[in-house]
């Protein structure tokens, strides 16, 4: 069958400056520049990764997006319809990467935070220290003190495994296997150079990250690859995966031909084996059926750890962290619909799930109702693109915020979405040793570090303007939000004020 999609990008070169140093051939992983007499480039192949353009020493490669003359359609758009075109060639499902990319209205973007004035002064953060350290963990209900034989004040409240974050920002779950141990070890290396943790997703942990278990979460999903009690206790924190927010109610795969030695021993699979995930967890089926495994989990951990659940974002998500709370969950970790992932059908990614916004201050109103706010923390992802971003989730109710495809972006990433190909330009999202060496660790490492210290004086700033000195000052004051041009039943959903209004 011959094609008939046309290509998305062209890629232009200016001839005139080209040197033919064959740079961009060498750099392209997607097959796209071609040398002949000269680099000739195959426009189809184009994914628009910029890394020819990025490497090329004379400036000479130029990337635009293909505007062909479609007629006029509002309903039917020229990526409608090359996608029918698409699967009128193959038969199958389309698959992408990273997050949903539809015009939907940003609700953060239609937040705005409250400054103070006179009567409550701000704070300038140069000069006055600033608290962005916050715990995860269930909390208690009251503290009790006692006092010994001489006279010194102690605490007698036992209180639950903690887990420290000096910046209240988290690197999200990317497995083993939809990014490289490159990417791993950068991740991991800046969690501890900024007192932060690091979710391994759910591939395993490989031998080398041994050494960060301090600051890693570990992932429970329902493959169970490279679950062992050994791979529990080498962390800081358990996560039990139930939803993904940028595929609710699908599973995982990935291909066998990524299914390497390395994975294949982190794994605990045979080598060139698809690594499949079920939809469910096969042994949960109800809130009775997640507390065992919750339970299970503490005990295998000796009760030191904190045991969080991670849920999609979906419209009764509300009274489902209800019940993971009463369940015994020490965190809730809910993933917006604009959460990125490795690999997902187009159609799930694209129409399944709500906005993070109204599902965390859904899930933050309906604890507080219930009175069991203080029994879990409360951990929010699905694309935080900016330190505004953080402060307003906080605001809403999240004690912290995690980052994904800000943190891939950090590294190099330039959302082409082409992650599920394993031809990443950038050695993140692949498995070719050619393509992993791209990704030095430590610069990897030193820009995600870069960009948490630069949030993290952001953070301090907006603090500053709102008159407080701590971030947990901050938590689940929706006093100091105000929206603008939001309905009133986005703005009632929100529980935040219009702009303009109130004193």
């Amino acid at each position: 069958m011959v094609s008939q999609i046309p290509p998305e990008f062209i890629v232009k070169i200016d001839y005139d400056t080209c040197r033919r140093c064959r740079r961009c051939v060498m750099n392209c992983s997607f097959g796209c520049m071609q040398f002949k007499d000269r680099v000739v480039p195959d426009h189809v192949k184009c994914v628009a990764c910029h890394r020819c353009v990025t490497f090329c020493p004379e400036s000479a490669i130029s990337i635009t997006k293909n505007e062909l003359a479609y007629k006029d359609s509002a309903n039917w758009l020229p990526e409608t319809r090359q996608n029918i075109l698409k699967q009128a060639e193959t038969g199958g499902i389309l698959l992408t990467g990273m997050g949903n990319p539809r015009p939907y209205q940003i609700l953060w973007d239609h937040m705005l935070i409250d400054a103070c004035q006179v009567t409550n002064p701000s704070i300038d953060p140069l000069r006055e220290p600033m608290e962005l350290r916050t715990f995860l963990g269930r909390k208690p209900n009251r503290l009790e003190f006692t006092r010994d034989g001489n006279d010194e004040i102690e605490l007698s409240t036992e209180l639950q495994p903690q887990v420290k974050l000096d910046v209240p920002i988290v690197f999200a779950a990317m497995s083993y296997g939809a990014i490289s141990l490159n990417a791993h070890r950068a991740l991991a290396m800046a969690a501890k150079n900024s007192g932060t943790l690091m979710n391994t997703g759910e591939g395993g942990i490989h031998k080398d990250l041994h050494s960060y278990a301090d600051n890693i979460i570990v992932q429970v999903a329902s493959g169970r690859f490279g679950v062992t009690s050994e791979y529990l206790n080498t962390s800081a924190m358990v996560e039990i995966k139930i939803g993904q927010g940028a595929k609710p109610g699908i599973g995982g795969h990935l291909p066998g031909e990524k299914v390497g030695e390395e994975i294949s021993k982190t794994r605990m699979i045979p080598v060139g084996t698809d690594a499949l995930s079920p939809a469910p967890h096969h042994d949960i089926y109800s809130i009775e059926d997640l507390s065992q495994l919750i339970y299970a989990i503490k005990e295998a951990t000796d009760y030191t750890k904190p045991v969080a659940v991670k849920i999609s974002a979906v419209h009764n998500v509300a009274a489902i962290a209800s019940g993971i709370v009463r369940a015994g969950a020490d965190v809730v970790t809910i993933d917006g619909f604009r959460g990125g992932t490795g690999a997902a059908p187009m159609v799930i990614r694209d129409n399944v799930g709500i906005p993070i916004e109204l599902a965390l201050a859904a899930v933050d109103q309906r604890l507080r109702d219930e009175g069991i706010r203080n029994n879990a923390s409360i951990l929010c992802a699905g694309s935080i693109r900016n330190s505004g971003d953080v402060a307003k989730a906080i605001a809403l109710g999240a004690d912290a915020v995690i980052i994904g495809t800000a943190a891939l972006v950090a590294m190099g990433c330039r959302v082409c979405q082409k992650c599920y190909t394993g031809n990443c330009a950038w050695g993140i999202a692949t498995q070719k040793p050619e393509l992993v060496r791209r990704l030095d660790p430590q610069v990897g490492a030193e820009r995600l570090s870069n960009l948490l210290t630069a949030w993290g004086y952001e953070l301090q700033e907006i603090l500053g303007s709102l008159g407080v000195n701590s971030i947990e000052s901050l938590r689940g004051s929706r006093e100091r939000l105000r929206g603008i041009d939001l309905d009133e039943q986005t703005l009632k959903l929100l529980g935040i004020k219009p702009a303009g209004i109130g004193q």
